[in-house]
């Protein structure tokens, strides 16, 4: 098989090649790092790569196949990235900044442990803003990440390293964190698929600075790939007190149906005119990010995006109560979703309000020709990290300039299938797998 033909192949079909002995890990393994040695210089979307670590554990992987009663996972053999706000055991992790740069943590992140057990081989570290701050990704450490579809444009963020990686053919899977639509975001303008799993589905350690509003989850190119990995990395952990029970639920069966008119369902256009849940999101998302790295200001405040260091001194200027009080309207403006979805199953929504912006941007300047504020294009993501709700970005299409644009799907909450159901319908109604961007 052609190496570039085994860069594009999903991870569910990999892993059964992989088990029949149709292709070898090593083979998969030498594809993947030779793509990544001739793309990554360009993109930017790993800052650390285990190249020698995945070569060995993919000559491991090999070996096993030929060991009569050998217990294969379900991802043996097949290569993950993880982004570079999620600990990695023995695997620098910096954060997206310079205040982080020589960090090698002691332990490792639940979803990473378990994608190793279930087989999987680990690449490296994709590129993030610093904290995952904004929904672009460049650093003063690490620079720019750019979208494989028009290098002059953001991938989008804060997982924007792992979008333009899946997205590129530099490894089918990937690990990223939503706070506040930062798998959504990225998948969108990348032209791949993003689950935000319901809070607490994918249990998540250590906690972000906005731990309440982070998410952890796949991004992938298929739907079938995050099913996938959702039945590998979902369940408690006694690590995140948060962590739901685990669910019986095979996510790749459950996930299986064919279009929403084969499924019966009713679509309807609703305007909720619900009140924008912003402030309080942006004082528990901002104010953690402050709590985190305003100790670091005085000292080296060079070290910091001044963007951020700019946000951090305007929530320093906030009141004692900010915090408090943010959580209470939290909680009441959950009515306005809860009610919405005593009648409906699902919300679609676009993901963003623009398509993707220049690299380098914290925020989009304008949207439809008009001036916008930071986080104003991305109406449609945070408040689901305030109720905790399932949600995904598939590609829906591209814009004339040939951009991806992508539509999101919102569920019920703890009802990850049923989103996973209706992205499979969009998958099968409008396939988007073997759309490639424009590089090589």
């Amino acid at each position: 098989m052609a190496p570039d033909e085994l860069c594009w192949m999903p991870a569910s079909e990999m892993a059964a090649a992989i088990r029949r002995k149709k292709v070898s890990p090593v083979e998969v393994m030498k594809a993947v790092l030779a793509r990544i040695e001739r793309l990554n210089p360009t993109l930017n979307a790993f800052v650390t790569l285990t190249a020698e670590h995945a070569m060995r554990a993919a000559r491991g992987a090999e070996r096993a196949l030929t060991k009569r009663g050998a217990r294969l996972g379900p991802l043996h053999g097949v290569p993950f990235s993880t982004k570079d706000l999620v600990v990695t055991k023995g695997i620098r992790t910096t954060f997206g900044t310079r205040l982080y740069a020589d960090n090698v943590p002691t332990e490792t992140a639940p979803m990473v442990e378990r994608l190793l057990a279930a087989g999987a081989i680990q690449l490296g570290k994709t590129n993030t803003p610093t904290m995952g701050w904004i929904g672009a990704t460049h650093n003063l450490l690490f620079g720019v990440t750019r979208n494989p579809w028009n290098l002059d444009r953001t991938p989008g963020g804060s997982s924007g390293g792992a979008s333009a990686a899946v997205a590129a053919g530099m490894g089918p899977i990937a690990i990223g964190t939503d706070g506040g639509g930062s798998i959504r975001i990225p998948a969108s303008l990348a032209g791949i698929f993003g689950h935000k799993a319901s809070f607490g589905r994918i249990p998540a350690y250590p906690p972000s600075g906005a731990w309440s509003l982070s998410h952890i989850g796949p991004m992938t190119r298929t739907v079938t790939d995050a099913a996938l990995m959702m039945n590998v990395c979902a369940g408690p952990d006694a690590r995140d007190q948060f962590s739901l029970p685990a669910s019986p639920v095979d996510y790749v069966n459950a996930r299986a149906a064919k279009r929403f008119r084969e499924l019966g369902c009713r679509v309807e256009e609703v305007n909720p005119r619900w009140p924008s849940p912003k402030q309080p999101w942006k004082a528990i998302f901002c104010g953690g990010l402050a709590a985190r790295l305003a100790p670091y200001l005085p000292e080296r405040r060079a070290d910091i995006d001044a963007g951020l260091a700019a946000l951090i001194d305007e929530t320093l200027t906030w009141g004692p109560t900010t915090y408090v009080q943010a959580w209470f309207d939290r909680m009441a403006w959950w009515e306005h979703p809860r009610r919405l979805f005593e009648t409906y199953d699902l919300m679609l929504t676009p993901t963003v309000a623009c398509p993707p912006f220049k690299v380098g941007l914290d925020n989009p300047t304008e949207i439809a020709g008009r001036p916008a504020e930071a986080y104003e294009w991305i109406p449609f993501t945070y408040p689901f990290n305030m109720t905790g709700q399932p949600a995904c970005s598939v590609p829906a299409g591209f814009t004339a300039d040939k951009l991806p644009v992508g539509l999101q799907i919102v569920g019920r909450r703890f009802d990850d299938v049923t989103v996973l159901r209706a992205a499979h319908a969009f998958e099968r109604a409008q396939p988007w797998q073997n759309f490639k961007p424009p590089i090589d």
